[in-house]
């Protein structure tokens, strides 16, 4: 399919770095301020350069192929040695202002980059990375600011022998993307700092967790609440303490209500031993009761929650057996109560609901159609999504999207994680610690780490209509502490997850921790 041109790629890969295309012929820059053929559908398959564009440096790897996201054809980087190659196309008599490219893309992976930009528009050249999905189509942005009526639109391969990418469906159009939310779970801080643990800037100096995490660009911070767990943490008084650390920072601050005294999840909704034995008519008020109590200390000492989850992960509902989805009426009931307390004490702080298993569109739909026919009030869905659990980043995408228009609501990630290193630290096995749990493209590396951010990031800004809000890690600063384990009644329980820190091994902020600064 391809024969090297090596002599024209030693003439034109000098210049790749950073010259402007303006600087080309006249007859290969395309003189209009729409894109064209952004389906690659003008010439069909086998095109060696689709119509309306150009190409540069190792051209033979860049073609049209049958096989597209909406129509017949799609745009195709490969070859079967190494190479690099940009397809490109140049527009002019643009309007000054916002616009946003939008594109659907696959990608096997292994590429040294791979990214679509626009470049030449007055301002930096800004890059989306292509999220590795060999299978579902994946749509990611980019979004720019016009400032001297051109642009150009690229797509980017620097790649090694066999990496493929497929792009399809451009469109470039006035408008804008990016995330408000850069947040991470960090409610495991106060007692690992209690217990000795120690965290350091990236060069080794000891400091405050949460400032090495918001001098990285962290905005947000997610605190779970337990009722009365049996370690005294994560309970009402360790959470204000926290949320005045958070608020110190400048962070805003997400609450997380468990309504429990141990982990709450998709498998486990155990009601609080205080609360045991209680009617549903009493549930109901303990749940507002707690809600308001917890809230509205935290208003009373200037550390107001920005956001509060009703629940965490309540696939099945929360406070077992009153309140499982096997009885609507009641679960809206109580979700209600919670959306009421947190009303009560400020009316403008967002109440979220918590799903787990991001990438179950069905299952989400009925949850959330169940709540709607119910009359539960919300103002945000957060989802957990973890891609060695919960199916593809497509998946993922279909299930946010369909979320967002169909419920006419923002989203965003509640959990997302990925590992830097499959080894323990301490003695307990990791939760996830074997090479065949990873997701396919994504190493247990630093670097692993942070292009899966970087690409759930990328996901969350393509939501359309503005809706997607941002991602909460989790959980960032749960490193390897003797007695800070999963367990809150066993002081010598284990920490399954410190290879998914933002800190590593050595305390020192992980390089990862560059996705708080995506868009």
């Amino acid at each position: 399919m391809f024969h090297p041109r090596r002599t024209l790629r030693a003439l034109l890969l000098p210049l790749a770095a950073g010259l402007a295309l303006t600087a080309l012929p006249a007859g290969s820059a395309h003189a209009a301020s729409t894109l064209t053929n952004g389906g690659f559908e003008t010439g069909g398959a086998g095109a060696a350069t689709p119509s309306g564009w150009s190409e540069y440096g190792d051209t033979g790897a860049s073609f049209t192929e049958s096989g597209g996201h909406g129509g017949s054809h799609r745009l195709s980087h490969w070859s079967s040695s190494a190479y690099k190659v940009e397809t490109y196309q140049y527009l002019s008599g643009l309007t000054n202002g916002n616009y946003k490219l939008t594109a659907w893309v696959r990608s096997g992976g292994g590429q040294k980059s791979a990214y679509l930009a626009l470049k030449n528009c007055g301002g930096a050249e800004q890059r989306t990375d292509l999220p590795v999905s060999a299978g579902g189509w994946i749509r990611i942005v980019v979004p720019v600011n016009v400032t001297n009526n051109q642009c150009t639109i690229s797509v980017n391969s620097d790649a090694n022998a066999g990496n493929w990418i497929n792009v399809d469906d451009l469109t470039f159009t006035s408008g804008t993307s990016g995330t408000s939310i850069k947040g991470a779970d960090i409610s495991s801080l106060a007692k690992s700092e209690a217990k000795g643990g120690v965290y350091r800037t990236s060069s080794g100096t000891a400091g405050d967790a949460l400032a090495v995490l918001k001098s990285n660009g962290m905005n947000y911070a997610r605190l779970k609440v337990w009722v009365d767990p049996a370690d005294d943490y994560n309970n009402k008084a360790r959470v204000l303490a926290t949320a005045k650390r958070v608020k110190a920072q400048g962070m805003k601050l997400l609450v997380d209500f468990h309504y429990s005294d141990v982990w709450a999840d998709p498998g486990r909704q155990d009601k609080p031993a205080a609360w045991a034995g209680h009617s549903y008519a009493q549930l109901k008020t303990d749940v507002y009761d707690h809600t308001y109590d917890v809230l509205n200390a935290l208003k009373a000492q200037g550390t107001t929650a920005d956001m509060v989850q009703v629940g965490n992960e309540i696939n099945g509902g929360m406070l077992w057996n009153e309140g499982s989805t096997a009885n609507w009426t009641q679960l809206a009931g109580l979700l209600n109560s919670g959306y009421d307390a947190v009303k009560a004490v400020n009316s403008s702080t967002t109440m979220a609901l918590h799903l787990a298993e991001g990438g179950d569109l069905e299952g989400t739909r009925w949850w959330f159609d169940s709540a709607r026919s119910n009359g539960v009030k919300f103002d945000a869905v957060g989802l957990s999504f973890y891609g060695y659990w919960h199916g593809t980043l497509a998946d993922f995408q279909t299930t946010l999207d369909d979320t967002a228009t169909r419920y006419g609501k923002p989203v965003f990630v509640a959990e997302t994680a990925y590992p830097f290193r499959l080894d323990s630290e301490d003695a307990h096995e990791n939760i996830i610690d074997t090479g065949d749990e990873l997701v396919p493209g994504y190493p247990a590396s630093v670097a692993g780490q942070t292009r899966w951010m970087n690409d759930m990031a990328s996901i969350v800004e393509a939501v359309p209509n503005g809706r997607g809000l941002g991602i909460f890690y989790w959980e960032a600063t749960w490193t390897a502490v003797g007695g800070n384990g999963w367990d809150p009644t066993d002081a010598a329980s284990g920490n399954g997850w410190e290879n998914q820190a933002l800190f590593g091994y050595d305390d020192r902020a992980l390089s990862s921790m560059s996705w708080f600064r995506h868009r």
